[in-house]
């Protein structure tokens, strides 16, 4: 299907972008073999790192005309293997785009590269009194371009939305080297078909960010935390949506489980409050007036404890907070380090999570699989780890994909999906004829072919392999 990266492209890949901003076959191409998913590993032919769209737009006539594949890179935090080249290829790493090109205060938007690591643009904002609230729990080390491509979530995205909620305008490259720039800094507009939206979570298939012109807001003036803990997962599921039926929505409303907390107090050698307890809720409200808020979070200690939580952790000052966000954030690598693993993001309606909750359990006991979940509750999105643990090599490859495709049965059944803001990826591509009926994925794959008819961008992503 795609042909080899021969002498005559690596020398013309040179010319593009000079020749030591490629890594050639048999260079050190371990780093841009994998991301975060799991433990797969699959080395691209060469590295090649451009600095401006132009630079982009020639590797892509060049890859195109060659029928190479191109897999575009960013820091490979994807939990999905969206960043993984399954066909070898280009590897085309964004890394040198690192530049926040713009901060305007009198527009409240940020014009940036696709580089750019999350949380540097959240503090470099925050200085001047601004905000950008999409927070992944990877913020400290994944990109801008990544969040886009894989439309991120995170705590915050509760109160405040997801990536796409904040992504007014981008500059685009097609597999073709055309150059598109949907959007701009536009509050209102509706000339024609919402192409910026299109690209938002198109995981890199239908083209490469370049630029995003990104929303900004006035930073809350306070904000206060809280820390309860529940005798079940099923009383912190209820407490969730009550707590919603009080009238209050936090920024931040965080599930953990007994065992994820425990993982992260090995791997941070700290105490985590309440540790005992079967499931936590880390919960944050913010805003301008402090007396609303010390009112907001006497109310829901009042509805949590009435769903069963025996007591509550109040982080009275910016340390403690701190502590807490540490130690949820750090989880996800806590729990990967147990064991090898498989992470899904199902999400439900929020009604339905006493639901999940329970059927993840029953799940994770009925095939004899481990399972540690915690995740985003406030909006319905649980992370479920599944590990390996003790079992056999050849006892996991069999359970493994029954469990899977039972808990996404079962997440579908309750009004959910098999993804809430890791995206499809590699892992979850075929488990999308679950999700979708044929004329569904029939239509994703006519558009990908309208800006892909040769199919070399990051080929093998979300779309279910045919045969």
């Amino acid at each position: 299907m795609f042909k080899r990266v021969t002498p005559e492209i690596l020398q013309e890949l040179e010319q593009i972008v000079g020749k030591e901003n490629v890594i050639p076959p048999g260079g050190d191409l371990s780093a841009y073999s994998h991301d975060e998913t799991e433990d797969f590993v699959f080395p691209p032919e060469v590295v090649v790192k451009p600095q401006n769209a132009e630079e982009i737009s020639a590797i892509l006539r060049l890859a195109q005309s060659s029928s190479v594949a191109v897999t575009p890179q960013a820091a490979r935090t994807s939990l999905s293997g969206g960043a993984l080249p399954l066909y070898g290829g280009i590897a085309l790493s964004i890394e040198r785009m690192n530049r926040i090109l713009e901060v305007d205060q009198e527009n409240l938007f940020a014009v940036v590269e696709p580089g750019v690591i999350t949380q540097v643009l959240q503090e470099a904002v925050e200085e001047v009194g601004l905000f950008y609230p999409p927070d992944p729990s990877s913020r400290g080390s994944s990109t801008l371009g990544g969040n886009i491509a894989h439309c991120a979530g995170g705590p915050k995205a509760l109160k405040y939305g997801v990536t796409k909620d904040w992504v007014y305008g981008l500059e685009v490259v097609l597999p073709s080297g055309e150059i598109l720039r949907p959007g701009g800094k536009l509050l209102k507009n509706v000339a024609g078909y919402n192409l910026t939206q299109l690209f938002v979570g198109s995981e890199g298939t239908l083209g490469v960010v370049t630029k995003a012109i990104l929303k900004l807001i006035p930073k809350p003036t306070f904000s206060k935390t809280v820390l309860v803990p529940f005798p079940d997962p099923e009383s912190a599921a209820t407490a969730v949506t009550k707590i919603f039926q009080a009238k209050i929505i936090p920024c931040a409303c965080e599930y953990m489980e007994r065992a994820a907390v425990e993982a992260a107090e090995l791997r941070k050698g700290e105490k985590f409050p309440h540790s005992d307890a079967e499931a936590l809720l880390l919960i944050e409200v913010d805003g301008n007036d402090e007396g609303v808020l010390d009112r907001e979070i006497e109310k829901i200690a009042e509805v949590c404890m009435e769903c069963g939580a025996p007591d509550l952790f109040v982080a009275l000052d910016k340390e403690k907070r701190e502590f807490l966000w540490a130690m949820r954030r750090c989880i996800g690598e806590a729990v990967k380090k147990l064991s090898t693993y498989r992470e899904e993001d199902t999400v439900v309606p929020r009604i339905r999570l006493p639901e999940l909750v329970s059927a993840i359990r029953e799940i994770s006991n009925r095939h004899g699989i481990r399972a540690i979940s915690y995740g985003h509750i406030g909006d319905g999105n649980i992370h479920v780890n599944l590990l390996r643990g003790d079992l056999s090599k050849e006892a996991w490859d069999q359970k493994l994909d029954p469990a899977v495709r039972d808990l996404f049965e079962r997440t579908l059944a309750l009004g959910g999906q098999i993804t809430g803001e890791h995206g499809v990826g590699y892992v979850q591509r075929n488990y999308m004829s679950m999700a979708y009926p044929p004329e569904y994925l029939d239509v994703l794959r006519k558009m990908k072919l309208v800006f892909d008819p040769k199919g070399i961008l990051n080929p093998g992503k979300i779309l279910p392999v045919e045969g």
